[in-house]
Protein backbone atom coordinates (compact mmCIF):
# COMPACT_ATOMS: atom_id res chain seq x y z
CA UNK A 1 0.00 0.00 0.00
CA UNK A 2 1.28 3.45 -0.96
CA UNK A 3 2.48 5.80 1.75
CA UNK A 4 0.35 8.93 2.30
CA UNK A 5 1.94 10.82 5.17
CA UNK A 6 4.11 10.21 8.20
CA UNK A 7 5.93 11.62 11.19
CA UNK A 8 9.59 11.07 12.02
CA UNK A 9 10.75 11.48 15.62
CA UNK A 10 8.36 14.36 16.36
CA UNK A 11 8.12 15.97 19.80
CA UNK A 12 5.61 18.51 21.11
CA UNK A 13 6.12 20.60 24.25
CA UNK A 14 3.47 22.60 26.08
CA UNK A 15 4.39 25.14 28.79
CA UNK A 16 3.61 22.66 31.58
CA UNK A 17 4.54 19.31 30.05
CA UNK A 18 5.84 17.39 27.06
CA UNK A 19 2.93 15.79 25.19
CA UNK A 20 4.73 13.75 22.50
CA UNK A 21 8.34 12.60 22.48
CA UNK A 22 10.26 11.12 19.53
CA UNK A 23 7.13 9.70 17.89
CA UNK A 24 7.48 7.98 14.51
CA UNK A 25 4.46 6.68 12.60
CA UNK A 26 2.86 6.59 9.15
CA UNK A 27 -0.46 6.44 7.32
CA UNK A 28 -0.82 4.33 4.17
CA UNK A 29 -3.60 4.10 1.62
CA UNK A 30 -6.47 2.09 3.02
CA UNK A 31 -5.72 2.93 6.67
CA UNK A 32 -8.71 3.70 8.88
CA UNK A 33 -7.22 4.63 12.25
CA UNK A 34 -8.95 5.42 15.52
CA UNK A 35 -7.01 7.44 18.11
CA UNK A 36 -7.76 6.73 21.78
CA UNK A 37 -6.21 7.83 25.06
CA UNK A 38 -6.89 9.85 28.17
CA UNK A 39 -8.03 13.44 27.86
CA UNK A 40 -5.01 15.73 27.75
CA UNK A 41 -2.57 13.09 26.54
CA UNK A 42 -2.27 14.58 23.06
CA UNK A 43 -4.80 12.92 20.72
CA UNK A 44 -6.01 16.14 19.10
CA UNK A 45 -2.50 17.60 19.14
CA UNK A 46 -1.16 14.60 17.21
CA UNK A 47 -3.88 14.96 14.61
CA UNK A 48 -3.28 18.70 14.17
CA UNK A 49 0.46 18.10 13.72
CA UNK A 50 -0.16 15.45 11.05
CA UNK A 51 -2.62 17.78 9.28
CA UNK A 52 -0.03 20.55 9.21
CA UNK A 53 -2.02 22.89 11.47
CA UNK A 54 0.82 23.16 13.99
CA UNK A 55 4.55 22.54 13.68
CA UNK A 56 6.31 20.01 15.91
CA UNK A 57 9.03 21.36 18.22
CA UNK A 58 11.35 18.77 16.73
CA UNK A 59 11.12 16.07 14.11
CA UNK A 60 9.58 16.06 10.66
CA UNK A 61 6.12 15.50 9.14
CA UNK A 62 6.19 14.28 5.53
CA UNK A 63 3.37 14.25 2.95
CA UNK A 64 3.22 12.54 -0.42
CA UNK A 65 3.38 15.06 -3.25
CA UNK A 66 0.01 16.58 -4.14
CA UNK A 67 -1.69 15.04 -1.09
CA UNK A 68 -5.02 16.65 -0.10
CA UNK A 69 -5.85 16.59 3.62
CA UNK A 70 -8.99 17.81 5.41
CA UNK A 71 -9.33 18.25 9.18
CA UNK A 72 -12.49 18.63 11.23
CA UNK A 73 -11.30 20.06 14.54
CA UNK A 74 -13.34 21.11 17.55
CA UNK A 75 -13.12 24.84 16.82
CA UNK A 76 -16.11 26.68 15.33
CA UNK A 77 -14.75 27.95 12.00
CA UNK A 78 -17.90 28.98 10.11
CA UNK A 79 -17.62 32.61 8.95
CA UNK A 80 -20.54 34.87 9.96
CA UNK A 81 -23.15 36.14 7.53
CA UNK A 82 -23.32 33.00 5.40
CA UNK A 83 -26.36 30.88 4.66
CA UNK A 84 -26.30 27.18 5.41
CA UNK A 85 -26.24 26.46 1.67
CA UNK A 86 -23.20 28.63 1.01
CA UNK A 87 -21.37 27.36 4.11
CA UNK A 88 -21.67 23.78 2.80
CA UNK A 89 -21.48 23.95 -1.02
CA UNK A 90 -20.02 27.42 -1.55
CA UNK A 91 -21.06 29.32 -4.67
CA UNK A 92 -21.93 26.20 -6.66
CA UNK A 93 -25.31 26.49 -8.39
CA UNK A 94 -28.11 24.38 -6.92
CA UNK A 95 -28.66 22.37 -10.12
CA UNK A 96 -24.98 21.39 -10.08
CA UNK A 97 -24.66 20.08 -6.54
CA UNK A 98 -28.22 18.72 -6.44
CA UNK A 99 -27.39 16.44 -9.37
CA UNK A 100 -24.58 14.81 -7.36
CA UNK A 101 -25.98 11.85 -5.36
CA UNK A 102 -23.01 11.89 -3.00
CA UNK A 103 -23.66 15.51 -1.97
CA UNK A 104 -27.40 14.87 -1.65
CA UNK A 105 -26.66 11.90 0.62
CA UNK A 106 -24.39 13.97 2.90
CA UNK A 107 -26.94 16.78 3.20
CA UNK A 108 -29.75 14.31 3.89
CA UNK A 109 -27.67 12.45 6.47
CA UNK A 110 -26.45 15.49 8.43
CA UNK A 111 -28.51 18.64 7.86
CA UNK A 112 -31.88 17.54 6.50
CA UNK A 113 -33.58 19.38 9.38
CA UNK A 114 -31.96 22.75 8.57
CA UNK A 115 -33.26 25.48 6.29
CA UNK A 116 -30.61 25.96 3.59
CA UNK A 117 -31.46 29.67 3.39
CA UNK A 118 -31.02 30.29 7.13
CA UNK A 119 -27.98 32.23 8.32
CA UNK A 120 -25.42 30.21 10.28
CA UNK A 121 -25.14 33.02 12.85
CA UNK A 122 -28.38 32.08 14.61
CA UNK A 123 -27.77 28.34 14.75
CA UNK A 124 -26.77 26.32 17.81
CA UNK A 125 -23.26 25.00 18.31
CA UNK A 126 -24.40 21.47 17.44
CA UNK A 127 -26.03 22.60 14.20
CA UNK A 128 -22.92 24.57 13.18
CA UNK A 129 -20.82 21.51 13.95
CA UNK A 130 -22.94 19.36 11.62
CA UNK A 131 -22.63 21.98 8.88
CA UNK A 132 -18.82 21.91 9.20
CA UNK A 133 -18.82 18.11 9.00
CA UNK A 134 -21.08 18.15 5.93
CA UNK A 135 -18.81 20.70 4.23
CA UNK A 136 -15.80 18.42 4.77
CA UNK A 137 -17.53 15.24 3.63
CA UNK A 138 -18.74 16.61 0.28
CA UNK A 139 -15.12 17.37 -0.66
CA UNK A 140 -12.70 14.99 -2.37
CA UNK A 141 -9.66 14.37 -0.18
CA UNK A 142 -6.93 11.75 0.05
CA UNK A 143 -6.93 11.88 3.87
CA UNK A 144 -9.62 13.08 6.26
CA UNK A 145 -9.04 13.67 9.96
CA UNK A 146 -12.04 13.92 12.27
CA UNK A 147 -11.85 15.18 15.85
CA UNK A 148 -14.96 14.05 17.77
CA UNK A 149 -17.21 13.86 14.68
CA UNK A 150 -20.06 12.14 16.57
CA UNK A 151 -20.57 15.05 18.98
CA UNK A 152 -24.06 16.52 18.46
CA UNK A 153 -25.17 13.56 16.31
CA UNK A 154 -28.01 11.30 17.41
CA UNK A 155 -27.88 7.50 17.11
CA UNK A 156 -29.28 7.62 13.59
CA UNK A 157 -26.77 10.27 12.51
CA UNK A 158 -23.86 8.30 13.96
CA UNK A 159 -25.01 5.18 12.12
CA UNK A 160 -25.25 7.16 8.87
CA UNK A 161 -21.76 8.60 9.34
CA UNK A 162 -20.26 5.16 9.98
CA UNK A 163 -21.86 3.80 6.81
CA UNK A 164 -20.68 6.83 4.78
CA UNK A 165 -17.09 6.40 5.94
CA UNK A 166 -17.12 2.65 5.23
CA UNK A 167 -18.06 3.19 1.59
CA UNK A 168 -16.32 6.52 0.99
CA UNK A 169 -13.25 4.87 -0.59
CA UNK A 170 -12.44 1.46 -1.97
CA UNK A 171 -10.62 -0.89 0.43
CA UNK A 172 -7.07 0.17 -0.49
CA UNK A 173 -7.71 3.86 -1.17
CA UNK A 174 -7.81 6.96 1.01
CA UNK A 175 -6.82 7.36 4.63
CA UNK A 176 -8.71 8.34 7.77
CA UNK A 177 -7.86 9.37 11.32
CA UNK A 178 -10.61 9.78 13.90
CA UNK A 179 -10.57 10.84 17.54
CA UNK A 180 -13.79 9.89 19.35
CA UNK A 181 -15.03 8.50 22.65
CA UNK A 182 -17.78 6.60 20.80
CA UNK A 183 -16.53 3.02 21.01
CA UNK A 184 -19.25 1.55 18.79
CA UNK A 185 -18.24 4.01 16.08
CA UNK A 186 -14.54 3.07 16.46
CA UNK A 187 -15.42 -0.59 16.01
CA UNK A 188 -17.52 0.12 12.94
CA UNK A 189 -15.10 2.25 10.92
CA UNK A 190 -11.54 1.54 12.08
CA UNK A 191 -9.07 -1.14 10.98
CA UNK A 192 -6.34 0.04 13.35
CA UNK A 193 -6.09 1.88 16.66
CA UNK A 194 -3.42 4.24 18.02
CA UNK A 195 -3.30 4.70 21.79
CA UNK A 196 -1.67 7.97 22.86
CA UNK A 197 -0.20 7.69 26.36
CA UNK A 198 2.91 8.66 28.29
CA UNK A 199 4.22 10.81 25.37
CA UNK A 200 4.21 7.86 22.94
CA UNK A 201 1.80 6.46 20.33
CA UNK A 202 1.24 2.71 20.54
CA UNK A 203 -0.35 0.99 17.50
CA UNK A 204 -2.86 -1.87 17.65
CA UNK A 205 -4.52 -3.86 14.87
CA UNK A 206 -8.28 -3.63 14.44
CA UNK A 207 -11.01 -1.48 15.96
CA UNK A 208 -11.95 -0.94 19.59
CA UNK A 209 -12.78 -4.58 20.42
CA UNK A 210 -9.47 -5.81 19.00
CA UNK A 211 -7.65 -3.01 20.81
CA UNK A 212 -9.20 -4.09 24.13
CA UNK A 213 -8.03 -7.68 23.61
CA UNK A 214 -4.48 -6.68 22.73
CA UNK A 215 -4.30 -4.24 25.62
CA UNK A 216 -5.45 -6.90 28.06
CA UNK A 217 -2.69 -9.18 26.78
CA UNK A 218 -0.19 -6.34 27.18
CA UNK A 219 -1.45 -5.48 30.66
CA UNK A 220 -1.11 -9.08 31.83
CA UNK A 221 2.62 -8.53 31.68
CA UNK A 222 2.47 -5.10 33.33
CA UNK A 223 3.76 -4.23 36.81
CA UNK A 224 1.58 -4.62 39.91
CA UNK A 225 0.64 -0.95 39.78
CA UNK A 226 -1.33 -1.72 36.61
CA UNK A 227 -3.43 -4.44 38.29
CA UNK A 228 -6.57 -2.33 38.63
CA UNK A 229 -6.38 -1.19 35.04
CA UNK A 230 -5.94 -4.67 33.58
CA UNK A 231 -8.80 -6.05 35.69
CA UNK A 232 -11.07 -3.31 34.43
CA UNK A 233 -10.16 -3.94 30.80
CA UNK A 234 -10.59 -7.71 31.22
CA UNK A 235 -14.09 -7.00 32.46
CA UNK A 236 -14.66 -4.82 29.41
CA UNK A 237 -13.43 -7.64 27.17
CA UNK A 238 -15.74 -10.13 28.88
CA UNK A 239 -18.70 -7.91 28.10
CA UNK A 240 -17.59 -7.45 24.50
CA UNK A 241 -17.44 -11.21 23.96
CA UNK A 242 -20.36 -12.34 26.10
CA UNK A 243 -22.84 -9.67 26.93
CA UNK A 244 -23.71 -7.77 23.75
CA UNK A 245 -25.14 -9.44 20.65
CA UNK A 246 -24.00 -6.50 18.55
CA UNK A 247 -20.40 -7.38 19.41
CA UNK A 248 -20.43 -11.16 19.60
CA UNK A 249 -22.14 -11.40 16.24
CA UNK A 250 -19.26 -9.75 14.41
CA UNK A 251 -16.03 -10.22 16.33
CA UNK A 252 -12.99 -8.44 14.93
CA UNK A 253 -10.37 -10.06 17.10
CA UNK A 254 -9.02 -13.54 17.82
CA UNK A 255 -11.91 -15.34 19.52
CA UNK A 256 -9.89 -18.19 21.05
CA UNK A 257 -7.48 -15.79 22.73
CA UNK A 258 -10.34 -13.68 24.03
CA UNK A 259 -12.21 -16.67 25.43
CA UNK A 260 -9.08 -17.91 27.17
CA UNK A 261 -8.63 -14.57 28.89
CA UNK A 262 -12.19 -14.39 30.21
CA UNK A 263 -12.86 -18.00 31.23
CA UNK A 264 -12.84 -17.07 34.94
CA UNK A 265 -14.29 -13.58 34.53
CA UNK A 266 -17.81 -13.37 36.03
CA UNK A 267 -20.68 -11.57 34.27
CA UNK A 268 -20.35 -7.79 34.41
CA UNK A 269 -23.44 -7.54 36.66
CA UNK A 270 -25.16 -9.84 39.14
CA UNK A 271 -28.68 -8.71 38.22
CA UNK A 272 -30.41 -10.95 40.76
CA UNK A 273 -28.39 -9.56 43.67
CA UNK A 274 -28.67 -5.99 42.43
CA UNK A 275 -32.45 -6.29 42.12
CA UNK A 276 -32.67 -7.72 45.63
CA UNK A 277 -30.64 -4.82 47.02
CA UNK A 278 -32.61 -2.28 44.99
CA UNK A 279 -35.92 -3.68 46.27
CA UNK A 280 -34.65 -3.41 49.86
CA UNK A 281 -33.80 0.27 49.27
CA UNK A 282 -36.80 1.23 47.14
CA UNK A 283 -39.66 -1.11 47.92
CA UNK A 284 -41.80 -2.52 45.13
CA UNK A 285 -42.85 0.76 43.51
CA UNK A 286 -40.48 3.26 41.93
CA UNK A 287 -42.29 5.29 39.24
CA UNK A 288 -45.47 4.53 37.28
CA UNK A 289 -46.57 6.71 34.37
CA UNK A 290 -50.20 6.27 33.34
CA UNK A 291 -51.50 8.00 30.18
CA UNK A 292 -49.06 10.86 30.68
CA UNK A 293 -49.06 13.76 28.22
CA UNK A 294 -47.30 17.12 28.27
CA UNK A 295 -47.59 20.18 26.05
CA UNK A 296 -45.66 23.44 25.82
CA UNK A 297 -47.40 26.54 24.39
CA UNK A 298 -50.15 24.34 23.04
CA UNK A 299 -47.77 21.95 21.26
CA UNK A 300 -48.00 18.39 22.57
CA UNK A 301 -44.56 16.81 23.09
CA UNK A 302 -45.55 13.51 24.71
CA UNK A 303 -48.92 11.78 24.42
CA UNK A 304 -50.44 9.00 26.54
CA UNK A 305 -47.15 7.54 27.76
CA UNK A 306 -47.40 4.34 29.83
CA UNK A 307 -44.23 3.27 31.64
CA UNK A 308 -43.72 1.26 34.80
CA UNK A 309 -40.24 1.50 36.29
CA UNK A 310 -39.38 -0.94 39.05
CA UNK A 311 -36.56 -1.48 41.56
CA UNK A 312 -33.27 -2.38 39.89
CA UNK A 313 -34.54 -1.71 36.35
CA UNK A 314 -31.88 -0.49 33.93
CA UNK A 315 -33.53 1.28 31.02
CA UNK A 316 -32.10 3.19 28.06
CA UNK A 317 -34.00 5.96 26.31
CA UNK A 318 -33.43 6.54 22.59
CA UNK A 319 -34.78 9.20 20.28
CA UNK A 320 -33.81 11.96 17.89
CA UNK A 321 -32.74 15.35 19.22
CA UNK A 322 -35.89 17.17 20.31
CA UNK A 323 -38.01 14.00 20.45
CA UNK A 324 -38.73 14.51 24.15
CA UNK A 325 -36.25 12.27 26.00
CA UNK A 326 -35.12 14.91 28.49
CA UNK A 327 -38.73 16.06 28.94
CA UNK A 328 -39.79 12.51 29.82
CA UNK A 329 -36.96 12.18 32.34
CA UNK A 330 -37.95 15.49 33.96
CA UNK A 331 -41.53 14.29 34.30
CA UNK A 332 -40.24 11.15 36.03
CA UNK A 333 -38.13 13.15 38.50
CA UNK A 334 -40.89 15.72 39.10
CA UNK A 335 -39.09 18.67 37.53
CA UNK A 336 -41.93 18.96 35.00
CA UNK A 337 -45.62 18.42 35.75
CA UNK A 338 -47.59 16.39 33.24
CA UNK A 339 -50.39 18.18 31.41
CA UNK A 340 -52.59 15.11 31.81
CA UNK A 341 -52.29 11.59 33.12
CA UNK A 342 -50.91 10.32 36.40
CA UNK A 343 -47.38 9.94 37.79
CA UNK A 344 -47.00 7.75 40.88
CA UNK A 345 -43.67 7.71 42.71
CA UNK A 346 -42.63 5.38 45.52
CA UNK A 347 -42.37 6.89 49.00
CA UNK A 348 -38.68 6.01 49.41
CA UNK A 349 -37.53 7.18 45.95
CA UNK A 350 -34.52 9.51 46.00
CA UNK A 351 -33.58 10.84 42.56
CA UNK A 352 -30.23 12.08 41.32
CA UNK A 353 -29.55 13.36 37.81
CA UNK A 354 -26.24 13.60 35.99
CA UNK A 355 -27.19 16.41 33.62
CA UNK A 356 -25.61 17.72 30.44
CA UNK A 357 -24.67 20.88 32.32
CA UNK A 358 -22.35 21.28 35.30
CA UNK A 359 -24.43 23.87 37.15
CA UNK A 360 -24.17 22.04 40.48
CA UNK A 361 -20.40 22.66 40.50
CA UNK A 362 -20.63 26.43 39.96
CA UNK A 363 -20.97 27.20 43.69
CA UNK A 364 -17.93 24.98 44.38
CA UNK A 365 -15.61 26.69 41.87
CA UNK A 366 -13.22 28.08 44.51
CA UNK A 367 -13.18 24.95 46.68
CA UNK A 368 -10.48 22.31 46.60
CA UNK A 369 -11.48 18.76 45.67
CA UNK A 370 -10.47 17.43 49.08
CA UNK A 371 -12.73 19.96 50.85
CA UNK A 372 -15.67 19.17 48.58
CA UNK A 373 -15.37 15.42 49.07
CA UNK A 374 -14.99 15.81 52.83
CA UNK A 375 -18.55 17.18 53.11
CA UNK A 376 -20.09 13.96 51.87
CA UNK A 377 -20.32 10.39 53.13
CA UNK A 378 -17.12 8.90 54.47
CA UNK A 379 -17.50 5.69 52.47
CA UNK A 380 -19.07 4.22 49.35
CA UNK A 381 -19.76 0.52 48.78
CA UNK A 382 -18.95 -0.86 45.30
CA UNK A 383 -18.91 -4.56 44.49
CA UNK A 384 -19.17 -5.50 48.16
CA UNK A 385 -16.10 -3.42 49.01
CA UNK A 386 -16.13 -0.24 51.04
CA UNK A 387 -14.28 2.62 49.37
CA UNK A 388 -13.21 5.88 50.93
CA UNK A 389 -13.90 9.06 48.92
CA UNK A 390 -10.20 9.12 48.04
CA UNK A 391 -10.36 5.57 46.68
CA UNK A 392 -13.48 6.45 44.73
CA UNK A 393 -11.66 9.45 43.26
CA UNK A 394 -8.81 7.16 42.26
CA UNK A 395 -11.23 4.79 40.49
CA UNK A 396 -12.55 7.79 38.59
CA UNK A 397 -9.10 8.76 37.38
CA UNK A 398 -7.95 11.37 39.89
CA UNK A 399 -4.50 11.27 41.48
CA UNK A 400 -3.67 12.12 45.08
CA UNK A 401 -1.80 15.20 43.86
CA UNK A 402 -5.02 16.55 42.34
CA UNK A 403 -6.89 16.60 45.66
CA UNK A 404 -5.59 20.11 46.30
CA UNK A 405 -6.78 21.38 42.89
CA UNK A 406 -9.62 23.90 42.87
CA UNK A 407 -12.78 22.85 41.06
CA UNK A 408 -12.56 25.82 38.67
CA UNK A 409 -9.15 24.59 37.47
CA UNK A 410 -10.38 21.13 36.47
CA UNK A 411 -10.82 20.16 32.82
CA UNK A 412 -14.28 19.43 31.44
CA UNK A 413 -13.76 15.69 31.77
CA UNK A 414 -12.50 16.00 35.35
CA UNK A 415 -15.51 18.11 36.32
CA UNK A 416 -17.76 15.48 34.80
CA UNK A 417 -16.09 12.79 36.91
CA UNK A 418 -16.35 14.88 40.07
CA UNK A 419 -20.03 15.51 39.33
CA UNK A 420 -20.67 11.76 39.07
CA UNK A 421 -18.74 11.03 42.26
CA UNK A 422 -20.68 13.61 44.30
CA UNK A 423 -23.93 12.13 43.05
CA UNK A 424 -22.89 8.61 44.07
CA UNK A 425 -21.74 9.78 47.51
CA UNK A 426 -25.17 11.36 48.05
CA UNK A 427 -26.58 7.79 47.88
CA UNK A 428 -29.61 8.15 45.62
CA UNK A 429 -31.63 5.06 44.69
CA UNK A 430 -32.79 6.22 41.25
CA UNK A 431 -30.02 7.53 38.99
CA UNK A 432 -30.84 9.46 35.80
CA UNK A 433 -28.03 9.96 33.27
CA UNK A 434 -28.81 12.54 30.57
CA UNK A 435 -26.04 12.44 27.93
CA UNK A 436 -23.40 11.41 30.51
CA UNK A 437 -20.51 10.76 28.10
CA UNK A 438 -19.68 14.39 27.24
CA UNK A 439 -15.98 15.22 27.83
CA UNK A 440 -15.07 11.64 28.78
CA UNK A 441 -12.38 9.53 27.14
CA UNK A 442 -12.69 5.77 26.60
CA UNK A 443 -10.77 4.85 29.76
CA UNK A 444 -12.99 7.11 31.85
CA UNK A 445 -16.14 5.67 30.29
CA UNK A 446 -14.97 2.15 31.16
CA UNK A 447 -14.30 3.22 34.77
CA UNK A 448 -17.75 4.83 35.03
CA UNK A 449 -19.42 1.74 33.61
CA UNK A 450 -17.51 -0.41 36.12
CA UNK A 451 -18.94 1.64 38.98
CA UNK A 452 -22.45 1.49 37.56
CA UNK A 453 -22.20 -2.32 37.32
CA UNK A 454 -22.31 -2.53 41.11
CA UNK A 455 -24.77 0.31 41.71
CA UNK A 456 -27.85 -1.15 43.50
CA UNK A 457 -30.64 1.07 42.24
CA UNK A 458 -32.79 1.95 39.26
CA UNK A 459 -30.90 3.39 36.30
CA UNK A 460 -32.34 5.50 33.47
CA UNK A 461 -29.98 6.56 30.66
CA UNK A 462 -30.65 8.91 27.74
CA UNK A 463 -27.70 8.97 25.37
CA UNK A 464 -26.62 8.81 21.74
CA UNK A 465 -23.64 6.65 22.79
CA UNK A 466 -24.72 3.24 21.53
CA UNK A 467 -21.91 1.38 23.27
CA UNK A 468 -22.80 2.87 26.66
CA UNK A 469 -26.49 2.07 26.25
CA UNK A 470 -25.80 -1.56 25.39
CA UNK A 471 -23.19 -1.83 28.13
CA UNK A 472 -25.02 -0.51 31.24
CA UNK A 473 -28.73 -1.09 30.49
CA UNK A 474 -30.80 -4.23 30.11
CA UNK A 475 -33.74 -2.87 28.09
CA UNK A 476 -34.09 -0.06 25.57
CA UNK A 477 -37.06 2.20 24.82
CA UNK A 478 -37.56 4.88 22.16
CA UNK A 479 -39.50 8.14 22.13
CA UNK A 480 -41.21 8.12 18.73
CA UNK A 481 -43.94 10.54 17.60
CA UNK A 482 -44.61 11.56 21.18
CA UNK A 483 -45.09 8.00 22.39
CA UNK A 484 -42.88 5.42 24.13
CA UNK A 485 -42.01 2.14 22.39
CA UNK A 486 -40.14 -0.84 23.84
CA UNK A 487 -37.27 -2.11 21.66
CA UNK A 488 -36.76 -5.85 22.32
CA UNK A 489 -33.87 -5.89 19.81
CA UNK A 490 -32.36 -2.66 21.10
CA UNK A 491 -30.61 -0.02 19.03
CA UNK A 492 -30.68 -2.09 15.84
CA UNK A 493 -34.47 -2.18 15.98
CA UNK A 494 -34.63 1.59 16.57
CA UNK A 495 -32.46 2.25 13.50
CA UNK A 496 -34.62 -0.07 11.40
CA UNK A 497 -37.74 1.80 12.50
CA UNK A 498 -36.17 5.14 11.62
CA UNK A 499 -34.97 3.86 8.24
CA UNK A 500 -38.43 2.51 7.47
CA UNK A 501 -40.00 5.85 8.35
CA UNK A 502 -37.54 7.64 6.06
CA UNK A 503 -38.36 5.32 3.14
CA UNK A 504 -42.09 5.88 3.57
CA UNK A 505 -41.96 9.70 3.72
CA UNK A 506 -41.43 11.09 0.17
CA UNK A 507 -39.19 14.11 -0.17
CA UNK A 508 -41.03 17.28 -1.15
CA UNK A 509 -40.07 20.73 -2.32
CA UNK A 510 -40.73 23.91 -0.41
CA UNK A 511 -43.65 24.66 -2.74
CA UNK A 512 -45.48 21.43 -1.93
CA UNK A 513 -48.56 21.83 0.28
CA UNK A 514 -48.07 20.92 3.96
CA UNK A 515 -48.82 17.35 4.91
CA UNK A 516 -50.50 16.06 8.02
CA UNK A 517 -48.30 14.21 10.50
CA UNK A 518 -51.21 12.47 12.17
CA UNK A 519 -50.60 8.72 12.47
CA UNK A 520 -52.33 6.68 9.76
CA UNK A 521 -52.95 3.01 9.12
CA UNK A 522 -52.75 1.30 5.74
CA UNK A 523 -56.05 1.25 3.93
CA UNK A 524 -57.74 -2.14 4.23
CA UNK A 525 -60.64 -2.39 1.80
CA UNK A 526 -62.83 -5.49 1.89
CA UNK A 527 -60.92 -8.39 0.38
CA UNK A 528 -62.23 -11.59 -1.11
CA UNK A 529 -61.28 -14.90 0.49
CA UNK A 530 -58.99 -15.72 -2.43
CA UNK A 531 -57.18 -12.38 -2.03
CA UNK A 532 -56.72 -12.96 1.70
CA UNK A 533 -55.34 -16.47 1.04
CA UNK A 534 -52.85 -15.01 -1.43
CA UNK A 535 -51.71 -12.35 1.07
CA UNK A 536 -51.21 -15.03 3.73
CA UNK A 537 -49.19 -17.10 1.26
CA UNK A 538 -47.05 -14.03 0.55
CA UNK A 539 -46.52 -13.57 4.29
CA UNK A 540 -45.38 -17.19 4.69
CA UNK A 541 -43.07 -16.89 1.66
CA UNK A 542 -41.57 -13.69 3.08
CA UNK A 543 -41.00 -15.39 6.45
CA UNK A 544 -39.15 -18.25 4.73
CA UNK A 545 -36.96 -15.77 2.83
CA UNK A 546 -36.24 -13.95 6.11
CA UNK A 547 -35.16 -17.24 7.73
CA UNK A 548 -32.87 -18.08 4.80
CA UNK A 549 -31.35 -14.59 4.87
CA UNK A 550 -30.75 -14.82 8.64
CA UNK A 551 -28.89 -18.12 8.06
CA UNK A 552 -26.75 -16.44 5.39
CA UNK A 553 -25.97 -13.57 7.78
CA UNK A 554 -24.98 -16.05 10.49
CA UNK A 555 -22.70 -17.90 8.06
CA UNK A 556 -21.04 -14.62 7.00
CA UNK A 557 -20.44 -13.68 10.64
CA UNK A 558 -18.77 -17.06 11.20
CA UNK A 559 -16.65 -16.68 8.05
CA UNK A 560 -15.46 -13.28 9.27
CA UNK A 561 -14.67 -14.74 12.69
CA UNK A 562 -12.63 -17.59 11.13
CA UNK A 563 -10.95 -15.42 8.46
CA UNK A 564 -7.31 -14.36 8.59
CA UNK A 565 -7.65 -10.87 10.12
CA UNK A 566 -4.51 -9.63 8.39
CA UNK A 567 -6.29 -10.15 5.05
CA UNK A 568 -8.13 -6.83 4.95
CA UNK A 569 -9.20 -7.34 1.31
CA UNK A 570 -10.92 -10.63 2.07
CA UNK A 571 -12.56 -9.21 5.17
CA UNK A 572 -13.78 -6.20 3.19
CA UNK A 573 -15.38 -8.49 0.60
CA UNK A 574 -17.12 -10.47 3.34
CA UNK A 575 -18.24 -7.20 4.95
CA UNK A 576 -19.79 -6.05 1.66
CA UNK A 577 -21.71 -9.33 1.38
CA UNK A 578 -22.82 -8.96 4.99
CA UNK A 579 -24.08 -5.43 4.36
CA UNK A 580 -26.04 -6.60 1.31
CA UNK A 581 -27.60 -9.47 3.27
CA UNK A 582 -28.53 -7.21 6.18
CA UNK A 583 -30.06 -4.71 3.76
CA UNK A 584 -32.09 -7.50 2.16
CA UNK A 585 -33.29 -8.64 5.61
CA UNK A 586 -34.41 -5.10 6.47
CA UNK A 587 -36.39 -4.88 3.21
CA UNK A 588 -38.01 -8.28 3.89
CA UNK A 589 -38.98 -7.20 7.42
CA UNK A 590 -40.65 -4.08 6.06
CA UNK A 591 -42.40 -6.14 3.39
CA UNK A 592 -43.61 -8.60 6.05
CA UNK A 593 -44.89 -5.72 8.20
CA UNK A 594 -46.84 -4.17 5.32
CA UNK A 595 -48.39 -7.52 4.36
CA UNK A 596 -49.34 -8.25 7.98
CA UNK A 597 -50.98 -4.85 8.39
CA UNK A 598 -52.99 -5.35 5.20
CA UNK A 599 -54.86 -8.35 6.65
CA UNK A 600 -55.60 -6.85 10.08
Amino acid sequence: MAHLLGAERISIDFPTKRVLEQVTLGINEGDRIGIVGRNGDGKSTLMRVLAGRIEPDSGLVTHRGGLSVALLDQADVLPPGQTVRRAVVGDVEDYVWASDPRIRDVLAGLIADLDLDALVDGLSGGQRRRIALAKLLIGEYDVIMLDEPTNHLDVEGISWLAEHLRRRWSTNAGGMLVVTHDRWFLDEVCTATWEVHDRIVEPFDGGYAAYVLQRVERDRQAAATEAKRQNLMRKELAWLRRGAPARTAKPKFRIDAANQLITTEPPVRDNVELTRMATARLGKQVVDLEDVSIAFDGVEVLQDVEWRIGPGDRYALLGANGAGKSTLLKIITGEYAATSGRVKRGKTVKFATLTQQLAELEDLAEDRISDVVGRYATSYVAGGKELSPGQLLERLGFTSAQLSTRVKDLSGGQRRRLQLMLILLDEPNVLVLDEPTNDMDTDMLAAMEDLLDTWPGTLLVASHDRYLLERVTDHQFAVLDGGLQHLPRGVDQYLEIQQGRTRRVPSRSRTDPPVSHAPTRPSNPMRSNSELRQVRKDIEATERRMQRTEIIIGDLHQQMADHDHSDYTGLAELNVKLGEAQGELTELELQWLELSESVE
